[in-house]
Formats: structure tokens, sequence, C-alpha cells
């Protein structure tokens, strides 16, 4: 996969090189920092300030210091920040792999909490900051921009980097606070998306009602759509390698199978104008819950890894390409006549990233406690702290948006669009850097190992709800556990713990019809050689 994206960053051009002997050199200088980073990841595991990300966007730095040095300032296009390659090669495999590596059983369990925060979260944090950004800036003079620019900026910034706080946070040790973070992120990052997208599609200069309820509906459409696409895909894959079972002949041809269809989702949503970021991890998820258990053991280990693996080295790889594109002189150059206003502009946003952040994280943890009935369900005030300092780092997803709408192909000659990148590079390199730094520290002092283990759901053998979420997998075991359990009517059990129900009633389905359909964890049948629940014991 590296060597794949390195060869496209020359074929794209983003790798500036005059000769082939030139782009040799290129890849072989990314290639070898990549292993760096890797090595330096390392070895400061255990480190209390700095973690992989950090790492990699030091070195990506560092490293277009030196070629400023070496070309005497007059460039540092070793690298040249393409939205194409972020959204098309980087992306897709780190978001495929959460999907498929989450811990459904916590995620769905809060769902709701997850959806308010990712979905109506960032809405207010976009209202705030696009609210604030049309306040100061337009009184400062800064170019050509307009509203819809404004608006344009509320979505880049409220898309998250909640990459340094899950490096910290473990999900056997603090459950809920590792999930919240986790399936906050992931659709932060789609929905930030999807708004940046739907903002494209309209005549901003002329807002009124009938305009916000169509974008609202077109905002809608892409999520769900995309949502479906997603599934539709995963179930797609499941059903034709539990009917045709490839790995009687060829372990190879599964998971080469699984990979494909994968990307191929993503590629889909990307061609119906779509969100390839939803798409593609809801189709993790469902191949996660069918496809994999469908496959052969070997091809289970070899899958889990392959893209754990994949997505380790395109985050890694998207670190160290932010830091390199970080120096990009061009756009320095052309904001360097009013350093001042970059500055304080770049600040601006920071403090508009803090304002937003807070005005949904406090409130909604506030209203989503109302709905819990025991204090171990709740999100406590340290908890919150640390939802909050998660979302204040920006990343890629940011500068890619912001690529996309200040330039074009990667450079910019206007003085307003250039100022907008350097900003949004200053603000993610400061909130990763200084942010991330500060993470550590942060969340030893709010959750001391003493409180770590803290749990989302308490967990009572004599509770209605227990046998149903002990497991995500467990079908037979949900089922004899609730034959001998006297249910209250499905309306009581809606009223008073409605995720619960709805679980209760999805697990009923499932076994009925889906894993029937679609194979799944009990449900493939036995044949030699063929994928056998072996993992029951010890299985995912």
């Amino acid at each position: 996969m590296g060597l794949g994206v390195v060869a496209e960053l020359v074929r794209l051009g983003v790798l500036s090189s005059t000769s082939d002997h030139a782009s040799v050199v290129s890849i072989n200088l990314f290639i070898a920092l990549l292993c760096a980073c890797i090595v330096l990841g390392h070895l400061l595991e255990e480190n209390r300030w700095v973690n992989e990300s950090i790492t990699a966007l030091i070195i990506g730095l560092c490293t277009g210091v030196i070629i400023l040095l070496t070309t005497k300032g007059k460039s540092s296009h070793v690298l040249v920040f393409s939205e194409d390659l972020f959204f098309i090669y980087l992306l897709p495999p780190i978001i495929f792999n959460a999907g498929f590596q989450v811990k459904k059983k916590q995620f769905f369990r809060n769902f709701m909490t997850i959806t308010l925060f990712g979905a109506v979260g960032t809405m207010i944090s976009f209202f705030t900051i696009s609210l604030g950004a049309i306040a100061i800036f337009s009184r400062m003079n800064i170019g050509t921009l307009d509203v819809g620019d404004f608006l344009a900026i509320g979505a880049i910034f409220s898309a998250t980097d909640s990459v340094c706080t899950l490096q910290v946070l473990h999900q056997d040790e603090t459950p809920l606070l590792y999930s919240l973070v986790f399936g906050e992120g992931v659709v932060n990052d789609a929905t930030s998306v999807v708004l940046f997208n739907a903002l494209q599609n309209f005549d901003l200069n002329h807002i009124d009602v009938a305009v916000v309820l169509k974008f609202l509906a077109n905002f809608l459409y892409l999520f769900l759509s995309s949502t479906f696409l997603g599934v539709f895909a995963g179930l797609l894959s499941a059903y034709i390698i539990k009917k045709l079972y490839i790995g009687r002949h060829s372990t190879d041809r599964e998971v080469a199978l699984m990979m494909l269809m994968a990307y191929l989702s993503y590629m889909l949503a990307e061609l119906l104008d779509l969100s390839g970021i939803l798409t593609v991890f809801f189709c993790g998820i469902v191949m996660s819950h069918y496809t994999w258990h469908n496959v052969t053991e070997s091809s289970r280990v070899t899958t889990k890894h392959a893209f754990a693996t994949l997505s380790f080295i395109a985050e890694t790889f998207l670190f160290l390409y932010v830091g390199m594109d970080a120096l990009d002189i061009e756009k320095w150059e052309f904001a360097s006549d009013s350093p001042g206003k970059s500055i304080s502009i770049s600040a601006i946003l920071l403090g508009l990233v803090l304002v937003g952040r807070a005005a949904f994280v406090f409130p909604l943890s506030f209203l989503s406690n109302l709905t819990k009935k025991t204090p171990l369900e709740k999100i406590t005030w340290r908890q919150q702290i640390v939802i909050w300092w998660a979302g204040l780092m920006r990343g890629a997803v940011s500068i890619a948006l912001a690529y996309n709408k200040f330039t074009r192909s990667g450079h910019t000659q206007l003085h307003g669009n250039a100022i907008m990148i350097t900003s949004t590079i200053t603000v993610v390199l400061f909130s990763t850097m200084v942010f991330g730094m500060m993470t550590k520290p942060l969340i030893r002092l709010l959750l001391p190992a003493s409180c770590n283990a803290v749990t989302s759901e308490p967990s009572s053998p004599k509770s209605l709800h227990s046998p149903l979420l002990t497991s995500m997998q467990g079908s037979d075991l949900e089922t004899a556990s609730h034959s001998q359990i006297a249910r209250p009517s499905s309306l009581r059990m809606l009223l008073s713990k409605p995720t619960h129900t709805v679980h209760y009633y999805w697990r009923k389905f499932d076994n009925a019809l889906m894993r029937p359909m679609f194979g799944g964890r009990g449900f493939v049948p036995y044949s030699p050689g063929s994928p056998t629940e072996q993992s029951v014991h010890g299985g995912r």
C-alpha cells in the first residue's frame, strides 16, 4: 500500500521530480521517513508527552526544514498536499479499519449518545464557528471571502481529529469513554464532510427558509444514503463468500474480495456524490459482523491484521504528509505581507474551535445524563472534560477540506485564500502538537488508574438485559437466557430502556432472518475445511 501510494504521488505530480532518478530518490526518502516514524514511535511508546502521530508530524516538519535549507528557501515541494490523494487513498483504510475493529457492543449500546455528539454536536459546532467567522472575519478585510466561504470555514473546523486521545485511552479500561470519543470522531468526520459537500450545492448569498430546509433535506439524504450503501456492500460481500465459499480453493481470494468490496463501496459513494466515510465505516461494521465469520480461520487472522496494518501505515503517512506540507513556501509567501493578521486569524479560529466544542459537549452531556437512571451510566464531569479535549485537535480532514475550498490543484494566488490555508495549517499544527502533548498528562490526571475501570452500564445477573449485552455475537446465550426470563410488555420496555429494547428486537430479527441468509457466528454450516466456529471461546 505504501509503495502504491508513493507511486501514485509521482503520477499525480505530487512528488516533484525532474527525472526518473529524482523520482526514485523521493520515493526512497519517503519510505525511509515512514520507517523512521515507526521506529521512533516504538521507542517513544511510554513517553509522557509524545505519541506516534506527533512523532510523524515532527519528522515531517524537520524534513521540510532540511529541504528548504538545501534548496535555499526556493522549494519545499517534495510533497504538495492533494485532497484527491487524501480522500481516495489514505482515508478509506483508516475509516474501514475503524468500523471493522470497533467493539460493536459498546458502540451500539451508546449509539444514541454517539449520534447526539457526532451529528447534532457537529451541527452546533458548525453554526457556532460559522457565525463567529461571519461576525469577526467580515470586519477584518481578509480578501474576497463571502458568506459561503465563512460557512465552509465552519464545516472545515468542525472536523475533529481524536487520534491523540484514542492512543491514550483503552477500550477495556474505559469502555464508555473510548466508545464515545471514537464513535463521535467517525460520525463527526462524516458529518463535517457531508456538511461541506452540501454547502457547495447551494447559493448561500441568498439564504431563506426554503434554502435552509432544502439544505437539511439534502444533508439527511446524503447521511442515510451513504449508510445504506455501506450496509448493502457489506451484506453483498457476506452473501457471496457464504454461498460460494471461496476459501475452500484459495484463502487469498476471499481476503482479496473483502478488501476490494470494501474499497468499491467507498469509491461508489464518491462516484454517487455521497459520503464515502460513512459508507466504508458501516461496510466495515457489517463485514465484521457477517463476512468475517464466513471466511476460513487463516483468512480471519489475515484480514484482521492486514486491515490494521494498512490503517496504521496510512495514518503515519498522513501525519508525515501534513508535517511536510506545512512548509509549502508558496502559500506562506502570499500571506507574508500581513503576518500579524495571519496570526490573529489563527488565534481567532482556535478560540472558535474551543467555544464551538464546549457549546455542545457540556449541554448535550447534561441532556444525555437526564435519560440515564444510574450513576454508572452517566457521563461524569471529568469524562466530559476528556471528551471536550479529545475534539480540540484538528487534522488532515480539516486541511483536505481547506485545500478543496481555497486552492486549485494545491495552488492559490488569492491573498484571502492563502491566509485561510496558512491559518488552517497553523491551527492543525498547534492543536495537534500542543494539545496532543498535553493529552497523556491530562488523562492521567483526570482518570487515574484507580478510576480507569469505568463501565457504561451496570451489570447484574438478574437484569433483564444483561444477557443481551454480554456479547454481540452470543446468540445462543441470549436466546436461552431470554426464554427463562419473564419479559415486560414491548411498550414498557421501549419506554424504560429504548436502546436495550431496540437491541433485543434487532437480535431476534438478526437470528431469524439475517444470519441464516448472510452468515455469522453460529450460522455457518460445517463442511470439511469450512470456517467452523472454533473461535467461539476466544473469538471477537
